[in-house]
């Protein structure tokens, strides 16, 4: 009888053993140890994003043509300006600086005598005029002293005529051969003499009327007096350096301020033809004109530590506006320049080293490029355009070159006259 084979079994593998069935169980290979589901759940996930992204993209599209055909067909809406008009005018050369406000006089009023303040007649602020008794110092003992020095004149005066009346007799009697040469010329001495000590009395009597004017202080100038330095009952001395008051002079009055020398030849290129050239004197913040005065003095000297030199000008300052040591502004005219083309200041644009205005021509700004002249406040002289060309005068942020503009009025330029009419 044959032997029989199992179906699974190849014949060429052996039949199992008893010792087979102890053996440990084959491990598993790494490839069935990872799982193999998470790959493909990924990739359905970047395919679907995909699909979406493809399905939105259309719509996208529309959007995006559609804006960008409403940009298109939006109208332009124009930039809305301010123009002034290039005129042709007469511009002033100033040079400006600060000044300080110094008194023509001050006086320093201090006792020539020494004795007791009997009283004071001035009030503190008081405008005095060139006499006025401002005070009075104890004057009994200059008073002796001046009857004292009258007395001794009196005196002399009379030895003096004494001794004259005496030379006379000595002349006839020497006419007559009465008394001796050597007499008559004694008695001459004695006549110069008393005529010196004549002469010494006068002098004591005038410095004692001196000393006793010196009692009554009166002012020197024409001025206002400051805050009260003394009162009555005070004792001052002589060159004590008490200060019994002070004394300021108002009008006129005059400013000290300085120019560079830079600036100093178109000074004296003036002054030395005889002009008097005007100054006027501003508030701090230069939005107040204080007074008008004309320019009276140069330095003899610069300054070599600030390059400058200090010039003085002359106001009348009726009103009183400049006060001692006010710090001002002031503008010193050295010239006027005939004819010169200006526009305001606010129109002259600056990108780096151009300088330009924007033009308005055909209902458009145009960029024109000008060279800047002298600046006078808020008007500045232009080389490039012509009288009566229109410039913007504001919306620089919007404007460019060749925009359309709507201009809402035209502002003209004080104290100017246009010349020619602003192009259309």
């Amino acid at each position: 009888m044959g032997t029989s084979r199992h179906p699974l079994l190849s014949s060429d593998q052996p039949l199992a053993t008893s010792a087979d069935h102890t053996t440990q169980p084959e491990a598993p290979s790494p490839q069935r140890l990872m799982p193999s589901a998470p790959v493909p759940r990924r990739r359905r996930r970047y395919l679907i994003w995909c699909l979406v992204l493809l399905g939105f993209a259309p719509v996208f599209w529309n959007v995006l043509h559609g804006h960008a055909d409403t940009m298109r067909s939006a109208p332009v809406v124009p930039v809305t300006v301010l123009t002034a008009p290039a005129l042709r005018a007469n511009l002033p050369v100033y040079l400006d600086a600060i000044g300080t406000v110094t008194p023509v006089h001050t006086d320093l009023i201090t006792s020539q005598v020494s004795g007791l303040v009997t009283r004071v007649h001035y009030k503190e602020g008081q405008l005095v005029r060139r006499g006025t008794l401002l005070v009075d110092i104890d004057s009994r003992p200059f008073e002796a002293t001046l009857l004292q020095a009258e007395g001794a004149l009196e005196r002399d005066v009379q030895i003096l005529a004494q001794a004259e009346m005496d030379l006379e007799r000595y002349r006839t009697a020497w006419a007559e051969h009465a008394i001796a040469k050597q007499q008559l010329d004694d008695q001459q001495k004695i006549v110069l003499q008393a005529e010196g000590t004549v002469k010494n009395d006068r002098g004591t009597v005038s410095y004692a009327q001196v000393e006793l004017g010196f009692c009554h202080i009166t002012a020197p100038i024409t001025g206002r007096v400051g805050l009260r330095l003394v009162d009555p009952g005070n004792v001052v001395a002589a060159g004590g350096g008490t200060t019994l008051a002070v004394i300021t002079q108002l009008q006129p009055i005059s400013v000290v301020f300085t120019v560079s020398e830079d600036d100093l030849d178109q000074v004296l290129e003036q002054t030395r033809h005889g002009a008097r050239l005007p100054v006027e004197a501003l508030n701090r913040v230069k939005s107040r004109t204080l007074a008008h005065g004309v320019l009276d003095t140069i330095d003899t000297q610069i300054d070599t530590t600030t390059g400058t030199v200090k010039l003085r000008a002359l106001f009348d300052n009726e009103d009183e506006a400049l006060y001692p040591n006010q710090f001002v502004n002031t503008k010193l005219l050295v010239r006027t320049v005939d004819g010169a083309i200006t526009v305001p200041s606010s129109a002259v644009q600056h990108d780096g080293d151009e300088t330009f205005v924007y033009v308005m021509k055909d209902g458009r700004a145009h960029l024109q490029r000008i060279k800047p002249g002298l600046v006078d406040a808020e008007t500045t002289q232009v080389d490039g355009i012509a009288p009566g060309t229109v410039v913007a005068n504001s919306s620089f942020e919007k404007l460019q070159d060749g925009a359309p503009v709507a201009i809402r009025r035209p502002a003209a330029v004080p104290g100017a006259s246009d010349e020619g009419s602003p192009p259309g």
